[in-house]
């Protein structure tokens, strides 16, 4: 049995957790509210201020997607109570973030300033050189944050580019002079 599949998610007060027959989970919170089509062939069932995954047998894939879905009701709970944020930092000389409305603005060393719109359900704020991507779906709010990072990743010898604020940049020795 998946030692994560099988425990239960606790639904906070003020979440309303409902499951169609078609499998289709909506979690309604402070925040917002989530929707998503889980497989078919997994068992959700909402009982007792819990969310239960069960699955039907023990096949490989049954096994694999049991975890899968019930972390995925995880996320969405915890999205609509606390949401999801994370943080880019932004190094180099020159290099820049603005934000106006709901447009950013990258300075990066290239000869146009690179601007993204940000998507729906999602809002960037910049602090300094700090770019913070927020919003309720960590999925979205994941994958905003690697499109910003993609625009100019960290470079190993200067550490110049956009970075996650957790990630540690392996740093190389540069060219050495001829003597």
């Amino acid at each position: 049995m998946s030692r994560i599949g099988r425990m239960p998610v606790a639904i906070p007060a003020g979440v309303t957790v409902d499951v169609t027959a078609d499998n289709k989970v909506t979690v309604k919170g402070p925040k917002g509210t989530l929707e998503r089509v889980m497989v078919p062939e997994m068992d959700i069932k909402v009982e007792e201020g819990q969310v239960v995954v069960t699955r039907p047998n023990d096949l490989k894939k049954n096994k694999s997607l049991h975890g899968l879905t019930r972390t995925l009701i995880y996320n969405m709970i915890v999205g609509v109570t606390e949401g999801y944020v994370k943080k880019l930092e932004v190094n180099g000389v020159g290099y820049k973030a603005a934000k106006a409305g709901n447009k950013l603005t990258l300075s990066l060393g290239y000869s146009h300033p690179v601007e993204m719109i940000d998507p729906d359900g999602i809002t960037t704020t910049v602090d300094g050189n700090i770019i913070n991507v927020a919003g309720i779906d960590k999925e979205k709010v994941g994958q905003y944050a690697a499109e910003i990072r993609e625009k100019r990743k960290p470079e190993p010898y200067k550490g110049k580019g956009i970075k996650y604020s957790t990630e540690v940049i392996r740093r190389k020795v540069g060219k050495t002079g001829k003597k």
